[in-house]
């Protein structure tokens, strides 16, 4: 399980058919629990006992396990015979990716254009939602309490951009975009706007009887295609790289490493809602849901307190997230001497004021497992003009005071509606990550 390389360019190809599988979080949790479910993982129920007496209780036996809630899902593997006390090697992620999303009162539009009311979700590049093709999709919630997926994966609303004719200081002054006036989606025509209307049409694309809906998170999505790019098809240009990406990576990688019976540690993928806005959810990542989650898995194991505390004290997260590659057109922006180039690696992520995780002995951890892997990787650090973002891996170091390193891939175009990385660098990180897991 040691050989470098274990996972390839075939991964990349998987890896658009993910994104575009993956419109929401509620989508890319549901298509990571099917792989996992392939692999042989069962999903535990947070509301079931995961006490070894508790019949059933599959949560304190061997083998790989999963909870979903939300936009979130945490999966691990618990080898055999592994005792209460053994650490974690954790692979952090998150799910969400900036975008528009829905209002509670959705149906609105003027001057005989029916549009739709969104709000902004993140910090998305927000022109680079003009003129695109979107589809929608999301969690309906049923009268009974049930959720259901929606995904509707074909044109249906769209941004207009204002033509250039009515704004002729755009080109030389840069274009101003009002987040409540300029980004109402059009997605038909007509003077009478009808409250009920776009929840309607979800009903009938979802086979729902009328009024069954009384819950939406739904989001707008652009409908075109992940794709190679370039002249030799060295890069890929794609949506929700930022976090998909390491999402992805982290389901090959667990799925990879599980069945292993010497492992000396429990593998954990963790991938996370709500990043994009401080991750301050039941679903983020300083939520108590991680935490909750691997104590429980502790004492279902037959542990006790002094067993979590020393399976923490041993536990190593990696939060990995995309960064930011050197841009050919504003490479001022960077710092003068970390220059990440894509398909050069996976990056290791420092910031001396914790805004990152890393610290020296985390990167000797990320280095042991990149040359385990035969996996070269490359550093990052921010112009000290230039105010440094961050990452669930501060808040999961602190919150449950576990050892964190922030890696992740280096792309351009970060939080546009489409991304642009290297074509081996999910591969690249996929194999280190495997590399970490296995310890």
């Amino acid at each position: 399980m040691s050989a470098p390389h274990r996972l390839d360019r075939g991964h990349t190809d998987d890896l658009m058919t993910f994104l575009a599988a993956s419109p929401t979080p509620y989508h890319a949790v549901a298509n990571a629990a099917e792989r996992l479910e392939k692999a042989g993982f069962r999903q535990v129920s947070e509301t079931d006992a995961w006490d070894a007496e508790t019949a059933g209780a599959s949560a304190s036996a061997s083998g790989g396990k999963y909870v979903l809630r939300g936009g979130a899902i945490i999966a691990w593997y618990v080898p055999e015979g592994a005792a209460p006390h053994t650490p974690y090697r954790i692979v952090g992620a998150h799910t969400d990716s900036p975008n528009l999303r829905v209002k509670p009162l959705p149906d609105t539009g003027a001057h005989g254009w029916r549009q739709v009311a969104v709000e902004i979700y993140g910090g998305p590049l927000m022109n680079s939602w003009l003129d695109r093709d979107l589809g929608l999709a999301g969690r309906l919630t049923l009268r009974d309490g049930s959720t259901r997926l929606v995904n509707v994966d074909r044109p249906l609303l769209r941004v207009p951009q204002l033509a250039i004719h009515l704004d002729r200081a755009v080109s030389a002054e840069g274009l101003k975009l009002d987040k409540q006036r300029h980004l109402q989606p059009i997605w038909g025509l007509g003077d009478d706007v009808r409250d009920g209307d776009l929840i309607a049409f979800l009903e009938e694309e979802s086979g729902l009887g009328a009024g069954q809906v009384t819950g939406w998170d739904l989001m707008t999505h652009s409908v075109e295609a992940p794709a190679y790019l370039g002249r030799d098809k060295e890069l890929v240009a794609g949506p929700r790289m930022d976090n998909l990406m390491s999402v992805h990576a982290g389901v090959a990688a667990l799925t990879a490493v599980a069945g292993g019976s010497e492992l000396p540690y429990i593998p954990v993928l963790a991938a996370f809602d709500h990043e994009e806005n401080g991750s301050q959810s039941d679903t983020g990542a300083d939520g108590p849901l991680l935490g909750g989650v691997l104590e429980r898995s502790v004492f279902a194991r037959g542990g006790s307190y002094e067993d979590r505390a020393r399976a923490f004290a041993g536990t190593v997260c990696l939060s990995s997230d995309t960064g930011h590659a050197v841009h050919p057109n504003y490479a001022e922006r960077h710092d003068p001497t970390h220059h990440p180039r894509v398909n050069g690696g996976p990056i290791l992520k420092v910031n001396v004021n914790n805004r990152y995780a890393t610290d020296g002995s985390g990167r000797a951890v990320w280095a042991a497992a990149c040359e385990k892997a035969g996996v070269p990787f490359q550093s990052f650090v921010s112009n000290n003009s230039m105010p440094c973002g961050t990452t669930i891996g501060p808040i999961t170091a602190a919150r449950h005071g576990i050892k964190t390193v922030d890696i992740g891939v280096a792309i351009l175009s970060m939080h546009s509606v489409r991304e642009l990385c290297g074509a081996d660098d999910p591969h690249l990180l996929a194999n280190a990550l495997v590399a970490f897991l296995e310890g």
